[in-house]
């Protein structure tokens, strides 16, 4: 039954709320869940700082990942079917990639800066560094677990190499590339808020809003904001969830 998948939350949320009512947990450190729920309304009605309000940072945040996730995209998935397809090209690139893959996308924030400036641009470059390498990596895995009899097949019938590649490779990987765009979003999701760190001139975004509560000390809507953050996460993923149901219909 579906409700079921709603217990261990609910669960959390009471446990939660009793400790905070029989004062085991100091409320400066974490609020209980109505004061959590009172700050969300806060965050909606009033904003934070005032005049900013919830809806309005989530459209600026979602802007900013969208933008670095897009790039991600375009350039990691042809770049990784690229790869998958040449040999050559996997063995000239793939240990830069593997230079360059460990490096936390944090710590790009100071060259982020130096070579975007402070706002949109660097943030999204630090979100496009979190959602590639997963997007790029699990392309060229898709491509490489193609079965070869496959491909042979297609040859022996006098298929051309755009038809092995278009017909063959890019379908067969499909299931992965997708795997890899779920990791993505959700890995530039979680660099959003330090993305937004670097400082954004416009005075927007989830992270922006939640380092002003910090600095006003609203541990009520530090905690709303980061469940805002992890909420939208997760219609994020079941949007994708859903696509790569209608699009492998196969699997």
């Amino acid at each position: 039954m579906k409700w079921k998948r709603f217990l261990p939350p609910l669960v959390v949320v009471a446990v939660w709320q009793g400790l905070c009512l029989l004062e085991l947990i100091p409320a400066f450190k974490l609020p209980s869940p109505v004061s959590v729920a009172l700050g969300l309304k806060d965050l909606i009605v009033v904003g934070m700082p005032p005049g900013h309000p919830l809806q309005t940072h989530i459209g600026y945040s979602l802007y900013r990942v969208f933008l670095g996730y897009g790039f991600a995209v375009i350039i990691g998935v042809p770049m990784g079917i690229a790869m998958g397809w040449s040999s050559k090209l996997r063995d000239a690139i793939g240990p830069l990639i593997e230079m360059v893959r460990p490096i936390p996308p944090l710590a790009w924030i100071p060259i982020a800066i130096l070579w975007f400036g402070i706002g949109t641009p660097s943030a999204a470059f630090i979100i496009f560094l979190g959602a590639f390498f997963p997007i790029l990596l699990n392309t060229v895995s898709g491509v490489l677990s193609i079965d070869k009899l496959l491909i042979e097949a297609a040859r022996t019938l006098n298929a051309t190499n755009r038809d092995v590649f278009l017909k063959i490779l890019v379908p067969g990987s499909v299931p992965a590339i997708m795997t890899g765009l779920r990791i993505g979003i959700g890995i530039g999701w979680m660099t959003l808020v330090a993305a937004e760190f670097t400082g954004v001139k416009q005075g927007y975004g989830l992270g922006y809003m939640i380092m002003t509560a910090r600095d006003i000390q609203r541990p009520d809507e530090i905690i709303a904001g980061m469940l805002v953050i992890g909420v939208i996460g997760l219609g994020i993923d079941w949007g994708l969830r859903l696509w790569e149901r209608r699009l492998i219909r196969w699997r």
